[in-house]
């Protein structure tokens, strides 16, 4: 993945935001909308694009684009970079390839404890029977 290619490929947009604020919600555009188009990226390879398509799935439009928004602040920029790291960690994340899982084999000794607590189990229930005479 190619940080600095995948930056340049970002479309920043900004929105009014929503909620409370009063008078400066109304006026000025601080929300800002990140999108990329996952497709058409050419900082990434084929399989880096299929591995965001299988983990962010649910997250990609239709379209294969990916929304991403914030209006935490009050200022445009400070947004804009909140965003951008927010893209970055998300991307970096969901390309991580997880280790496959080697099956292993129950050591004996685990067995052999558990056979063996079954067995002192089954003893401590014989002796509070009754005897037969």
């Amino acid at each position: 993945m190619k940080t600095d290619v995948i930056l340049t490929e970002l479309q920043f947009k900004a929105v009014r935001s929503s909620g409370a604020g009063g008078q400066n919600v109304n006026k000025v555009s601080s929300k800002v909308v990140l999108t990329f188009d996952v497709n058409n990226s050419k900082a990434l390879k084929t399989e880096e694009k299929e591995l965001l398509h299988h983990k962010l799935g649910a997250k990609l439009s239709s379209e294969n684009l990916l929304i991403l928004n914030c209006d935490e602040d009050r200022s445009q920029l400070k947004n804009k970079t909140i965003v951008t790291k927010r893209f970055l960690q998300l991307i970096q994340q969901s390309l991580v390839v997880q280790k496959k899982r080697k099956a292993t084999k129950i050591p004996r000794s685990a067995i052999e404890k558990r056979i063996k607590a079954k067995r002192n189990l089954s003893e401590i229930k014989q002796q509070r029977r009754k005897p037969h005479f």
